[in-house]
């Protein structure tokens, strides 16, 4: 079981980071909805809602294809939610791990706002949390897709942000200039999809 940890808007002209070659920094930000979820139990607070059959099965899917690309966040924000943390524990990702209530109820604003106060030093980031949440964000962010996503991804994203999707951001802005069309989608997957390859 993970342990949790309980833990301004940037100018509108974005500075790149650079390396010590002069090149930018490409940061990565990992966008993970969690699985399919149980409804076996009515009354049951969504909150404490746990994964269902079908979402266990969806994060095994995700793990695999975390594990076969190689994604490791350097930091992972997730929601206190049963059905986030399960599947954060399922795909197990490398990195510090920081469960915080405030996503699970956080909207659009909210959630970039918290990731402008990510550690500068920080290369990589995933979110496990909710939707609409998720889907706002990928689709404010996200200013194009580049060649290496699935044709049409965005458009797919505007219909629909599925149970365990994941999408890949690049930018090479700062995280405190984090904003509208500040990335490039660079990669959009859905476990259905994954399960079919």
């Amino acid at each position: 079981m993970l342990a949790a940890r309980v833990t301004q808007t940037g100018p509108a002209g974005r500075r790149s980071a650079s390396n010590n070659d002069g090149m930018p920094t490409v940061r990565s930000l990992y966008i993970l909805r969690h699985a399919k979820s149980s409804w076996d139990n009515p009354g049951q607070e969504d909150h404490d809602r746990p994964l269902a059959p079908r979402g266990r099965r969806a994060v095994a899917v995700l793990a695999e294809h975390i594990r076969t690309h190689e994604i490791r966040p350097e930091l992972v924000l997730c929601s206190t939610s049963r059905r986030t943390i399960e599947t954060l524990e399922g795909v197990a990702p490398s990195g510090e791990a920081l469960i915080e209530r405030s996503l699970y109820t956080a909207s659009c604003e909210e959630l970039i706002e918290r990731l402008r106060r990510l550690p500068p030093a920080t290369g990589s980031a995933m979110v496990v949390g909710h939707n609409p949440t998720l889907q706002m964000v990928v689709l404010k962010l996200a200013r194009s897709a580049a060649p290496s996503a699935p044709i049409s991804a965005i458009e797919e994203i505007r219909r629909k942000y599925p149970t365990g999707a994941l999408a890949v951001l690049n930018f090479t802005c700062e995280w405190a200039q984090l904003g509208c069309g500040a990335a490039e989608l660079a990669d959009y997957v859905r476990p259905k999809a994954l399960a079919y390859q």
